[in-house]
């Protein structure tokens, strides 16, 4: 979602008369895979399949970490890049940026100066040390800049550009519109338009993998249900947990929640456009997740984090988001104001405004053409 704006927004320039040429590679690192967690977002987003498949696949964060390093440093060795634009903050963020640098290649990291200021979190340590060694930092809010700034990091590197998961929210919401993701999960028995759910995505190893931890939540969740109905696209991990667990028997069919109205229903990992149907239909999102955060900021869904933290601040000053933790009273609290409608009204923040790529893309441009 962060990359595919980019790509468009380069083959635009590329068609430009008088606009320098820029050949563009995907490396797909098979940090995730299947179809569903990978395969569809190619489509979905309007991008070509990866140029390159390192198929790393799943492992520990070394295993990961060092075979993406092992396997790109060949992609580099081939193409002899001028740039290579890394994004976000997974194990191939940092792996591909340290790779890069160490051959002297310039790095681009978009999404950059985001801070949870939580260094258990591994996400964390990805960021910081792949902004440490980045030649062109693209933020997608004001505060990055400022974390920046403090770390010590030259002002002439930094560039507010806006948040290109926005850009292709606002480019594909018309086309997921257009699919009926709750009569593809059976879920349409009273009329798409009349059924209320909520939304919810949990894969933290923090929230998922202590068995304690993972059932205090569900129980919780399904309290919320009874009022409510809940959706869960369940990540692989969280999934695997549950049945590790013995936890399945407490959802929902889907023909019990059409029936009575309530119930959880799980569900297997969903594409991009099924789940930005699902997240802009919903009457609130319970989420872990970073993008869920600034998505439903955009939409102006109510947003519950189930994290102490996030490295998303603009979410919470001006968006839906609101942090509940592992409060579950909190979290009960919260969703009840959105019946009554007293629940948190958002705004979308500066920049989110569907040509965070457009500006990336001239930056580049402006910077390969300096050297």
């Amino acid at each position: 979602m962060k990359i595919a704006p980019i790509f468009v927004s380069i083959e635009k320039q590329n068609q430009k008369n008088n606009s320098p040429f820029i050949d563009q590679f995907i490396v797909h690192t098979g940090q995730h895979y299947g179809k569903e967690m990978s395969e569809s977002f190619f489509s979905d987003l309007g991008i070509p399949d990866p140029h390159f498949n390192l198929n790393v696949g799943s492992g520990s964060h070394a295993f990961q970490t060092a075979n993406i390093m092992l396997s790109f440093e060949g992609v580099l060795n081939e193409l002899s890049p001028n740039l290579v634009i890394v994004v976000g903050d997974v194990n191939s963020t940092v792996a591909c940026a340290i790779t890069a640098k160490k051959l002297g290649i310039r790095v681009a990291h978009v999404e950059s100066g985001l801070r949870s200021f939580d260094r258990s979190m591994p996400e964390e340590i990805n960021r910081i040390l792949t902004d440490s060694i980045s030649d062109l930092l693209f933020t997608t809010e004001q505060s990055a800049n400022i974390n920046l700034n403090n770390e010590g990091i030259s002002s002439e590197k930094i560039f507010f550009a806006g948040n290109t998961m926005i850009d292709s929210l606002v480019r594909q919401l018309e086309n997921a519109a257009q699919i009926n993701t709750l009569e593809n999960i059976n879920l349409t028995g009273s009329g798409s338009d009349h059924f209320k759910y909520g939304l919810l995505t949990m894969h933290r190893p923090a929230n998922v993998d202590c068995p304690t931890v993972l059932a205090g939540f569900l129980e919780s969740f399904i309290s919320l249900s009874d009022d409510t109905p809940i959706l869960f696209p369940a990540h692989p991990r969280t999934i695997k947990q549950i049945k590790e667990n013995k936890l399945e028997s407490i959802f929902s069919s889907t023909e019990e929640v059409l029936l009575n109205k309530k119930g959880m229903v799980l569900i297997d990992p969903l594409g991009y456009y099924d789940m930005l149907n699902l997240m802009r239909s919903a009457d609130y999102v319970i989420t872990d997740s970073g993008g869920i955060q600034e998505e439903t900021t955009y939409l102006g869904i109510p947003c519950f984090t189930i994290r102490e933290n996030t490295e998303r601040p603009v979410t919470t000053d001006h968006g839906t988001n609101i942090l509940v933790g592992q409060n579950h009273k909190l979290l009960s609290d919260e969703v009840s104001k959105i019946t009554t409608r007293k629940q948190k009204k958002g705004t979308i923040p500066p920049l989110w405004d569907g040509k965070a790529s457009e500006r990336i893309v001239d930056t580049l441009t402006n910077s390969l053409d300096s050297r």
